[in-house]
């Protein structure tokens, strides 16, 4: 069973500290190599000769909540200085961090646990003896935040985030080095990320005599004295909505070694909104979805040092259009797709739909992908290639059960794990699980419709569609049942991957790196972006 975490952070200062990454865990592999160009490595960013970049601002802008913004000086790096404006320990009002062009820029600065409002409790009414507080925080297009080591911005229940950037100015959570342009492609693990609680439901319940889904099942996020919860039985509730959004270098050790993630869900529900997201360089998991209803169209994870995906505890998650690339030598899987343990057979059940993706694996591993804990998951239109030098097997499945049983309303059994559509570019396309063996996950893999064990990538930029990725048939998904609670989630790409050449989609609100460039985007992410107006 795996938790999220967070801690109480004391006398945070401006002093860089040192990331460190998860634990790598090394085995052999089997069969040949996949060999994949990468871009070349991002230089250090440099201010053009004669341009003066950011200049900071004279003070911190108003804000609404009673608290206010903190001026803390300011803080220089290759692209200007910034007025540091630390954001309050928790928001109790409604308020807006506004954006600031280059004449007088602002970096909001997060040191320790920022609460959004104060966690309303597991219903939204006042029967579990809470009342919301309804904070809204919104922030603009092109504002930037910088973090401290192990220092996050948490949302409670029963109030909102309102982060929705553009294509053309993405909102960017990063780390304090990164300002100061001290980062490389390989920095990670410098501040903590973005926590999202909710009231939709989850299992795995804190106490032993709720029942799982129910309003009384709850979660923590561990690590504090008095750590919030999340976990409700409202499966449309609202956390918020987060659109073009870069999270990077997040990832920092909390208590008892624990770590956070770029992004952290627990119970969202489906009335949160999820567009075009990226994770850069998170020293844990990319993004990792602890129950409730998730619905993303445009996700990126580049450089996870442990899981791309991570999902659990009774989420239904539904993802278009997804990206997630390993840097060369870090990582651990791509998917994750929940834990085997004793309360496996707990419902809500997992049901994780994923169509259009690329997932390219660098580090040689266990598997690229995994699915266990009986979890539901379907794949449909996805490329997946191994580039690591030891055959790292792309997919695993752990108990039979997973491969075997039928559909069942009874039991929110959605059936075998699916695969639709889905080409697999690795030495070794199959490997033995716990209970299952090679054979029986290709015998399921082969029961899909255009499946092929035996692709060779011709993948271009990394991510873009070549010949033999185009070959394949699409799968209509226009018609699925969406399990996370939004009808007419996913279209008809007409493709498989997620991208083909000519598909601007990912530029824009990415940034680049040696891992994988996008192109005509904020720039290089050991950079910020500068904007005049």
């Amino acid at each position: 069973m795996k938790n999220f975490h967070r801690t109480l952070i004391l006398g945070c200062s401006l002093v860089a500290l040192a990331g460190c990454g998860a634990d790598e865990i090394v085995s052999p592999g089997t069969g040949g190599n996949v060999i994949i160009n990468n871009p070349s490595p991002t230089p250090t960013p440099t201010p053009t000769p004669g341009q003066t970049g950011a200049v900071a601002a004279t003070d911190c802008p108003f804000i609404s909540d009673p608290q206010g913004l903190t001026n803390r000086g300011t803080i220089s790096g290759p692209t200007g200085t910034y007025r540091l404006c630390q954001l309050p320990a928790r928001f109790n009002r409604s308020s807006q961090l506004q954006f600031t062009p280059s004449n007088a820029a602002v970096i909001y600065l997060i040191d320790g646990q920022v609460d959004v409002g104060t966690d309303g409790g597991p219903a939204a009414d006042s029967s579990d003896g809470l009342s919301d507080t309804n904070v809204v925080l919104t922030i603009e297009p092109g504002v930037i935040l910088a973090g401290l080591d192990a220092s996050y911005l948490n949302v409670n229940r029963g109030n909102e985030i309102q982060a929705n950037g553009t294509a053309a100015r993405p909102i960017i959570f990063t780390s304090t080095q990164n300002v100061r342009g001290e980062n490389s492609d390989t920095s990670s693990g410098q501040w903590g990320g973005l926590i999202l609680n909710g009231r939709a439901p989850v299992t795995d319940c804190l106490s032993n005599t709720a029942a799982p889904g129910s309003v009384n099942c709850e979660r923590e996020v561990e690590g504090t004295t008095t750590p919030p919860r999340y976990g409700g039985n409202d499966p449309t509730d609202s956390s918020g909505s987060i659109k073009f959004v870069q999270l990077r270098y997040s990832g920092s050790v909390l208590a008892n070694g624990d770590e956070l993630q770029s992004l952290t869900t627990g119970g969202v529900g489906s009335g949160t909104t999820f567009n075009n997201i990226m994770s850069f360089n998170s020293s844990d998991d990319g993004v990792e979805f602890f129950g409730g209803r998730i619905n993303i169209k445009g996700l990126v994870v580049v450089g996870a040092e442990d899981d791309s995906i991570d999902t659990d505890t009774g989420v239904k998650a539904s993802l278009q259009y997804v990206v997630a690339v390993q840097r060369a030598g870090a990582g651990d899987t791509i998917i994750e797709a929940d834990s085997s343990n004793t309360l496996e057979e707990s419902t809500p059940r997992q049901n994780t739909l994923i169509s259009n993706a690329t997932f390219i694996q660098r580090r040689n591993g266990d598997q690229v992908l995994r699915f266990r804990g009986k979890t539901d998951y379907s794949l449909f239109n996805t490329i997946v290639v191994d580039g690591s030098s030891n055959g790292t097997a792309c997919v695993r499945v752990d108990g039979i059960d997973a491969l075997t049983r039928a559909a069942n309303a009874g039991l929110d059994e959605a059936g075998p794990v699916r695969f639709e559509s889905v080409g697999l570019s690795c030495a070794t396309p199959f490997r033995d699980g716990s209970g299952t063996t090679a054979a029986q996950v290709q015998t399921q893999f082969n029961a899909g419709s255009n499946n092929n064990s035996n692709l060779v990538s011709t993948l271009t930029m990394t991510y873009i569609n070549g010949a033999n990725e185009n070959g394949i048939p699409f799968f209509d998904v226009s018609g699925l049942t969406n399990p996370a609670g939004v009808a007419n989630f996913f279209e008809n790409a007409g493709f498989v991957g997620a991208a083909r050449s000519g598909d601007t989609r990912f530029q824009g609100w990415t940034c680049d790196s040696s891992t994988i460039t996008f192109g005509s985007n904020s720039g290089a992410c050991t950079s910020l972006p500068v904007y005049t107006s």
